[in-house]
């Protein structure tokens, strides 16, 4: 057992891999099991401490990292420093998962998901999201690290994403037509309200009146946020890659970032709309990103420091001209008692 724990895999031990993963489990089982273990609405302040909660954690975890990476026990395989580099992807995913938050809103009243299970619905695509955001770094490091060049498409990508996210307009998602949720529709037996907290149920058969399981609203919910995550990477993961090519540090980054997230989205869900300006910053993140690839080779690697810098300062930027340029602007909230 000690020697299989001591091998590498993605250029870290076994033993890093199953450390972190086996937290992240512990740490869902906690938020499930005793933090939510009754289904009910999380209000904006409980969802505020919750996400302190998990940012905490990913600051301390992040902490470890850097002091790992100072004392000589943690080496990135590029050289890099751990734990700047893993703050860096850290704010940068936060930061791009806020788009997220307007898109699950989208999803939640798609399927007419109540308030109190939305929570239960987020925790659960948590597991979905570490299998298929380790899949997709797993692909990118093998492809970094097979083929170099790969890093100035990611660059070329990152740029051309900021610059559409500068001058391109955005439009909301028309689910009904989507090509997912019809297929989901199409080949899967579902029913048409909820059934609590479940996301499978047997009942009868309408034909045959036999008992078969039938997928409820909730599970489509969870399924299509999942896929959502995953178009969401896209732009993510080549960010990351171009900060720094240790695989354990693109994904502990990436899923301690959207831990948080999810249980940040009650808050953010009814006030998502005062930070419209921010796409702006996050895109001039991503042209620096993009651009700082092909700077390193023709110029000299970039100072990690001062990457992390400037993507705190666009980021945080970013979010102070948001809420001083909505300061009037009622919250989800606001809105809903004005009309009733």
């Amino acid at each position: 057992m000690p020697e299989i724990l001591s091998a590498e895999w993605l250029g870290k031990p076994a033993w890093m891999w199953t450390a972190f993963l086996s937290f992240v489990v512990v740490l869902l089982a906690f938020d499930l099991g005793v933090l939510n273990r009754k289904d009910k609405e999380l209000g904006v302040a409980r969802s505020l401490w919750l996400s302190a909660f998990y940012i905490a954690i990913a600051m301390i975890f992040g902490a470890a990292l850097w002091w790992a990476s100072e004392h000589g026990f943690i080496a990135t395989e590029d050289g890099s420093h751990a734990g700047i580099s893993y703050f860096t992807g850290f704010f940068i995913e936060k930061s791009l998962s806020i788009d997220n938050v307007f898109v699950i809103s989208l999803i939640f009243a798609y399927f007419s998901i109540p308030r109190k299970y939305q929570y239960r619905a987020l925790v659960w695509g948590i597991i979905g999201v570490i299998v298929l955001r380790g899949i997709m770094i797993a692909a990118g490091a093998a492809l970094v690290h097979e083929y170099a060049w790969v890093l100035y498409v990611f660059g070329v990508f990152l740029i051309l994403t900021g610059i559409k996210m500068l001058f391109v307009p955005e439009s909301n998602p028309d689910l009904e037509h989507n090509i997912v949720v019809r297929s989901l529709y199409k080949y899967m037996r579902t029913t048409h309200h909820q059934h609590e907290n479940h996301f499978f149920v047997r009942v009868p058969h309408p034909e045959t009146g036999k008992l078969v399981f039938w997928a409820t609203p909730l599970f489509l919910a969870l399924v299509v946020i999942n896929i959502a995550d995953l178009i969401f990477a896209i732009d993510s993961v080549p960010a990351i890659f171009a900060i720094t090519t240790d695989t354990f540090v693109v994904y502990t980054a990436n899923i301690m970032a959207i831990l948080g997230l999810r249980a940040l989205y009650f808050a953010l869900a009814a006030m998502v709309h005062r930070f419209h300006y921010l796409k702006y910053a996050l895109a001039l993140v991503l042209i620096f990103i993009g651009g700082k690839i092909f700077w390193n080779q023709i110029v000299g690697k970039v100072d990690p420091a001062v990457s992390l810098g400037v993507t705190l300062a666009l980021i945080l930027g970013g979010i102070f001209y948001s809420l001083w340029r909505t300061r009037s602007e009622p919250t989800a909230a606001e809105q809903h008692w004005s009309h009733s």
